[in-house]
């Protein structure tokens, strides 16, 4: 069934409060909650049977659950900035994980707009808290969070400084503030792990988002709570064998499992307890019926602490994990809650991702989104409306890492998957009938395989710092083609 949720549209909620009211809830409160590295299968109200996830599970059950919803990439980086910028992954600023090599292709510049900026404009309060990943630091410094739409930030610049989840340091605004924390340098970046923990970076963040919900009580505020949970410490992983960097094993402490596998559950589980506080903090605050939290993953699972993947099955039916451009890599669970406007129970197969979230958030905040987006607002699916809900035709990824890769689904039903350049053929999947991609399916739907081809030799558009692996391939194509 493609939608069972049928509610009252947000106008028709709004026609019957009384005047006073209906201004304040003419703009709703908006909380994004990003997860880091968390699984389509990692949540209970997904089909996980290992991990305890209640807070999580509830939420789906007080509210919308999407079975196809899509992050803007398979990586940290560029999914990012799809979510921040509303433009599809050929056409977004940061492509990549770009790394030392590289920092100014990884950073947002002057002139490319953000959910954030939308909403600040539009009379919001913005505030980002946890991992940016989108500009650091330094000469280069134009992709701070405070130069594209955030009121404030406190968190972590830098992703590779975010793999130590007890870190010595993070940035308030601009501003280095000092951590008691005590680490193990390993990096250039910021990477290490602690050897003397004291203050678990993602227990602050929750502790900072409640606050900035409390101090805005009063007017419409717009929460980013990007967390770093349930991502590795890489470097943790490769000096320790255990890069499931946490305060307990919580409920997993008397498991007989290796201390990795433990550590990945009791990140999770941890993660869903900061879900469930924020939710209280709404009712208690009077909050919870004129404020939209959305919950979602920045890409598939990884399987970067030296975890046990076939304990979890991460990525429940779908194949692949972090790095692949198969469902698994790229879809991702997403939950919506909004007491009062979104009926309880919902469930919805709308084909959405996140470069939809600029257009849903302008919309519902009454606010012009800018020009040129690759954004569908999906506020109808949220609303009960789901006969007017617009769909995409198409929508694309790639991947810069050994080797360009570009993806594309069709009609929410077909997945096309090009490697080696934009001569090789398009591998094309059924996700209706083979929902793990096991079958190419090109030779008997060549007029589909075709068309989707087609959209991928147009679908991006060209940024030199992203150039260099799709240019090779077109180099190849043409020479093959030359007297």
């Amino acid at each position: 069934m493609k939608n069972r949720c049928f509610v009252l549209s947000l106008a028709t909620l709004l026609l019957a409060l009384p005047g006073s009211l209906r201004a304040a809830e003419a703009k709703p409160n908006l909380i994004f909650i990003l997860a880091d590295d968390l699984g389509y299968a990692e949540l209970g109200c997904y089909g996980q049977k290992v991990i305890q996830t209640p807070c999580l599970d509830r939420m789906a059950q007080e509210g919308l659950r999407f079975t196809q919803f899509y992050s803007g990439a398979t990586v940290c980086a560029p999914s990012r900035s799809v979510l921040m910028t509303g433009k599809h992954h050929g056409h977004t600023r940061v492509r990549g994980n770009a790394g030392v090599a590289n920092p100014e292709a990884q950073a947002l510049r002057a002139g490319d707009v953000t959910v954030a900026d939308v909403l600040q404009k539009a009379g919001y309060k913005t505030a980002l808290i946890g991992k940016w990943g989108l500009g650091d630091a330094g000469a280069a410094d134009c992709g701070l969070p405070r130069k594209h739409g955030f009121d404030f930030f406190l968190g972590f610049l830098n992703q590779v400084h975010a793999h130590n989840h007890f870190p010595d340091y993070l940035r308030r605004n601009e501003e280095k503030v000092e951590l008691p924390n005590k680490v193990m340098p390993l990096g250039n970046l910021g990477g290490g792990y602690a050897t003397d923990a004291k203050i678990y970076a993602d227990d602050l963040f929750a502790d900072e988002a409640l606050k900035f919900v409390a101090e805005n009580k009063d007017r419409s505020f717009f929460l980013y709570w990007s967390m770093v949970v349930p991502h590795a410490n890489n470097e943790r992983t490769r000096e320790l064998k255990d890069g499931a960097e946490v305060p307990d094993y919580g409920p997993y402490a008397d498991k007989d499992w290796p201390k990795p596998d433990k550590g990945h559950a009791a990140m999770i589980t941890r993660l869903d307890g900061y879900v469930g506080r924020l939710q209280a903090e709404l009712r208690r605050l009077g909050l919870a019926g004129r404020t939209l939290v959305i919950f979602t993953s920045d890409n598939g699972p990884h399987n970067e602490s030296n975890h046990d993947l076939t304990r979890f099955n991460p990525a429940g039916p779908y194949s692949g994990i972090k790095r692949s451009l198969t469902e698994g890599g790229i879809r991702v669970p997403c939950l919506a809650w909004w007491p009062g406007t979104v009926t309880p129970g919902c469930v919805s197969g709308h084909a959405a991702y996140f470069g939809d979230w600029l257009a849903t958030a302008a919309e519902l905040a009454g606010a012009a989104a800018p020009a040129g987006l690759d954004s569908i607002s999906f506020a109808p699916t949220l609303l009960g409306r789901g006969a007017a809900q617009p769909q995409h035709e198409f929508l694309y990824w790639e991947f810069h890492e050994a080797g360009f890769k570009q993806a594309a689904l069709y009609q929410g039903r077909w997945k096309g998957i090009r490697a080696g350049g934009p001569a090789a053929p398009v591998v094309l999947h059924d996700l209706q009938n083979d929902p793990a991609e096991q079958a190419d399916v090109a030779a008997q739907q060549s007029e589909i395989a075709a068309k989707i081809g087609a959209y991928l030799q147009t679908a991006r558009s060209p940024l030199p710092e992203w150039e260099p692996r799709w240019q090779a391939g077109k180099k190849q194509q043409e020479k093959g083609k030359s007297p």
